[in-house]
């Protein structure tokens, strides 16, 4: 059942633990070159072991969340179009530098993991921790292939194989195949695994943080302010759509409201500097991103109302 909450109450937390993370990096001995590790911690190894556990501890019906994994598709469909679209809109095209849209698109459709599963829970407890990594598992595969496909035309890109061997797309579809085949987690092994996931919560939370940077956001304004406002409205808009137009119960409206409005992936600015492109200016999309999704988040939830 949908956790009554207050707004306030529930982003302070998980935007708190952003902040040290910034904190950290920036002005204690652990910077920059500790947070790279952390990173690579949570994302090879907890955060996986995290969805995973989500998914295989609890009943799954594909059928009854159809409606749920359809409504995050066609907002995702729809966030990937909007971001393709920019630079061929007249008003707003010749304002637009072709490099440096293909290398920050991403922004306004991609999401923060970490953020996603820490709301999620809030929001509807173990329920909604399962539907978040259901919606996670369909909708990865599909924006990382938008994300990368721009930046792959002006350069060699092995999309498949790297499509292969993303962690999160291997535990998704492991707990996905272990919950439909009836398997379990052994009981001895779960306290364990619930650690892990509250490890890689916090840990991938303040690595949002340390991965903030401030000093580009005044470059290519009108790409910069296009991405974020179909991150950040446009996609909580066409999302309150679809949750009506599907008639979504609560805890899938609540999911799908806050999957819409999250912070950017915090792993843009990493694709598009490791593809060649502008990866300091897209830190600062990141960066803004994070900062607005304080302001996305709650515009969503308050439409839970």
């Amino acid at each position: 059942m949908l956790t009554r909450v207050n707004f306030a109450q529930l982003l302070f937390p998980d935007f708190s633990l952003i902040l040290c993370g910034y904190l950290i990096c920036r002005y204690t001995p652990l910077g920059r070159a500790v947070w790279d590790q952390v990173e690579s911690l949570v994302y090879y190894f907890l955060f996986p072991v995290l969805l995973f556990h989500s998914i295989v501890k609890s009943p799954l019906d594909l059928g009854a969340t159809s409606s749920l994994i359809a409504a995050g598709l066609l907002m995702g469909v729809s966030g990937i179009a909007m971001a393709y679209a920019l630079p061929h809109l007249p008003w707003l095209g010749r304002h637009i530098d072709a490099r440096e849209h293909a290398g920050a698109a991403q922004v306004a459709f991609r999401f923060n993991s970490f953020v996603a599963l820490a709301i999620a829970e809030k929001l509807a407890g173990a329920q909604g921790l399962l539907l978040i990594a259901v919606l996670i598992g369909f909708c990865v595969p599909l924006f990382n292939v938008a994300a990368v496909w721009p930046m792959a035309r002006h350069g060699e890109a092995h999309l498949g194989r790297a499509l292969l061997r993303n962690p999160l797309i291997i535990a998704t579809v492991s707990g996905l195949v272990a919950n439909l085949l009836g398997l379990k987690v052994p009981g001895w092994l779960d306290p364990t695994l619930s650690r892990i996931g509250a490890a890689s919560l916090a840990l991938g939370l303040m690595s949002a943080g340390a991965g903030m940077q401030f000093g580009t956001l005044g470059q290519a304004k009108a790409l910069a302010v296009s991405v974020l406002a179909i991150r950040h409205l446009l996609l909580p808009l066409v999302a309150f759509g679809l949750a009506r137009l599907l008639r979504l119960d609560p805890a899938q409206t609540a999911v799908l409201l806050a999957f819409s409005a999250l912070p950017t992936a915090s792993s843009c600015y990493v694709l598009a500097s490791r593809m060649g492109y502008n990866g300091a200016y897209v830190a600062g999309l990141v960066t803004l991103s994070t900062l607005l999704g304080v302001a996305s988040l709650s515009f969503a939830l308050v439409a839970l109302r």
